[in-house]
């Protein structure tokens, strides 16, 4: 699944790189593009997390109606769902498309000669062993970054093979060498530039998501009405609090699995994750905005 990705990422991004012949820039037009196309996806899940808010005290009625009736209480909650037009499981398809995404584009910017450039494996093989040969070292997880840095010694090896003209690309961006791995440049500071904004901003997302939640669950008691039976039902502090611990573990869980990736991949794909946290700050601070106005016009 990710190698499908992958392929076809890699002719979006080489479609890209051809217009503007430079590794980073493609990248972040790529990240753009991408944030663009999977923009109707943000939108309805801030609406859906909106609107899942309001039946939270729907569900409390039914969880203390039907505390000791657990399958009355499934029934109900399902029936909840449908009347409201919501599915119990419209939070997940974020989660499942953002995990696709990052190691499809992990598999990209590893062997960005297989999946952007298309060289055949038999010739990249053959690359390698060349290199081998004449005692140069091959990294065993990111031989093709090590193909990129030795272009000019294949072009002489090589000097009638179209494809190794297709190796030389520009992976220059603002001073930074976007083939470089920090784990293997320790003594390099500026292979820590990318990774370190990188971090910086993730800590703003999640600074800015743990504030919508605190915003969303300011009263940390609610007292609710059963229609029915004219009891109160009222939701702990406790409770609240725990979800909202639960939230916030998720929230910091995949930008530190991100950040262990960061520092053992190419600089390509820290790269692609600023990019895409800057992006989904800005988008955040614009819906966030516009479904403000909308719920006051409302």
């Amino acid at each position: 699944m990710f190698d499908f990705l992958a392929n076809i990422f890699g002719y979006f991004l080489s479609f890209l790189y051809n217009i503007v012949n430079n590794y980073g820039i493609a990248i972040i037009l790529f990240t753009l593009i991408i944030k663009l196309l999977l923009l109707p996806l943000s939108i309805n899940q801030q609406k859906t997390m909106k609107k899942s808010a309001k039946i939270q005290a729907k569900m409390k009625v039914i969880q203390f109606k039907y505390k000791n009736d657990p399958n009355k209480m499934n029934q109900e909650m399902m029936n909840l769902y449908k009347t409201e037009k919501m599915s119990p499981f419209s939070g997940c398809l974020p989660a499942i498309i953002q995990l696709l995404l990052l190691f499809s584009v992990f598999y990209l910017v590893r062997s960005p000669i297989t999946y952007m450039i298309k060289i055949p494996t038999e010739n990249i093989n053959n690359y390698i062993s060349q290199l081998q040969e004449n005692g140069k070292e091959v990294s065993k997880v990111y031989p093709e970054i090590d193909l990129i840095r030795e272009y000019n010694f294949l072009k002489e090896k090589n000097p009638d093979d179209e494809n190794v003209e297709k190796i030389n690309i520009q992976m220059n961006f603002l001073g930074l060498d976007l083939s470089k791995i920090p784990q293997q440049n320790m003594t390099d500071y500026t292979v820590y530039i990318i990774p370190i904004l990188y971090i910086l901003s993730s800590f703003i997302s999640i600074r800015m998501t743990t504030a919508m939640q605190q915003k969303q669950n300011k009263k940390k008691e609610e007292t609710v009405i059963d229609g029915e039976t004219g009891k109160e039902v009222k939701e702990s502090e406790n409770e609240i609090d725990a979800v909202m611990q639960t939230n916030k573990m998720m929230s910091w869980m995949m930008p530190i699995m991100s950040i262990s990736i960061a520092f053992v991949a190419p600089l390509g794909l820290a790269l692609y994750w600023l990019v895409s946290n800057i992006l989904m700050i800005l988008e955040k601070l614009i819906l966030d905005k516009v479904m403000k106005q909308e719920g006051e016009e409302e």
